[in-house]
């Protein structure tokens, strides 16, 4: 009797670039919060992915991407670049105005939920039972770590329901863009080249909303923020949104969605050592059940069916 073949999720194709990618966007937020002050958000999020889609679409030249984009492509990749680039990020960088990075980064966890109901209604993606207990088991440990960051926040509820709300308007859009990858349209276009285009258009889109908006450019010299500019634009972007797009190619957007939930951990456990975050049970217990969920998820077999 011969044993059955691993679940795609814990290949090696798709485990990989889901780490690599987990381990990046959970040092974001602390990045996020150093850039706002001098610089408007809008030209934040505009300096970020004009950086990134030169550097993607640089590389796609290099390695010479077959396939080109017809006028659909480029429908395609502005819809995208519209969803991820420009509208999730403004009101990612926002929200973090009102509330803490680590209270952003937990509600993101939520992304799992649009994920999963998007990829039913519009790729036709069942949940196995394996992947809906792993799912809940995760959530509880997200609602753990939600309640706790409600608790200490210092803005109080006012600007926390405001700063929340801004980041629930951030996953519906990260959603849309992330079910629109699960796409046959999406299969039809060189991934590099089609995320490439798209992330220079949403940056010139967001320049000019914030030429609109706020007026002209902005720059902080500052070392840290331009580092800030560097390490978002070619790591947490250009490296990080291909191999996301990927891994929701092979296994669906619901299941790619855990990256948000183990996310916040990461996030809480870089402000422990930078930002003096002191860990409570509670926070303990929503991460360890965070943990959890996503192991009982990712192992689950047929999870795209």
């Amino acid at each position: 009797m011969t044993n059955a073949p691993p679940p795609q999720s814990t290949r090696a194709r798709v485990l990989i670039p889901f780490g690599i990618v987990t381990l990046i966007w959970g040092s974001t937020w602390l990045v996020i919060r150093d850039q706002l002050g001098v610089v408007p958000p809008s030209w934040s999020v505009s300096y970020r992915f004009l950086v990134a889609g030169v550097a993607l679409f640089a590389w796609a030249a290099i390695r010479r991407e077959p396939g080109r984009l017809d006028a659909r492509g480029y429908g395609f990749a502005a819809a995208l670049g519209l969803a991820q680039f420009v509208l999730n990020f403004n009101f990612v960088y926002r929200a973090e105005q009102f509330i803490t990075s680590g209270l952003v980064a937990v509600v993101f966890a939520l992304l799992l939920i649009p994920n999963s109901l998007f990829g039913r209604i519009f790729l036709g993606q069942r949940l196995g039972r394996q992947l809906v207990v792993g799912s809940a088991v995760a959530m509880a440990g997200v609602a753990l770590l939600f309640l706790h960051e409600v608790r200490s926040d210092p803005h109080g509820p006012a600007m926390a329901l405001t700063g929340i709300g801004l980041t629930l308007c951030a996953i519906l859009s990260a959603s849309s863009a992330n079910v629109m990858q699960g796409t046959q349209i999406a299969r039809r276009y060189p991934m590099l080249r089609t995320t490439a285009i798209a992330m220079l258009m949403g940056g010139a889109f967001d320049a000019a909303w914030a030429w609109f908006t706020v007026g002209p450019p902005v720059m902080e010299w500052r070392i840290g923020y331009v580092a800030g500019i560097l390490y978002l634009g070619l790591a947490a972007s250009a490296l990080a949104f291909p191999l996301y797009f990927g891994v929701i190619r092979i296994i669906g957007p619901a299941k790619a969605a855990y990256s948000s939930v183990i996310v916040p951990v990461i996030a809480m456990a870089l402000s422990t050592m930078f930002e003096g975050y002191r860990w409570s049970m509670l926070a303990a217990g929503g991460a360890a059940l965070a943990a959890v969920g996503l192991v009982i998820a990712l192992t689950a077999r047929r999870p795209n069916r």
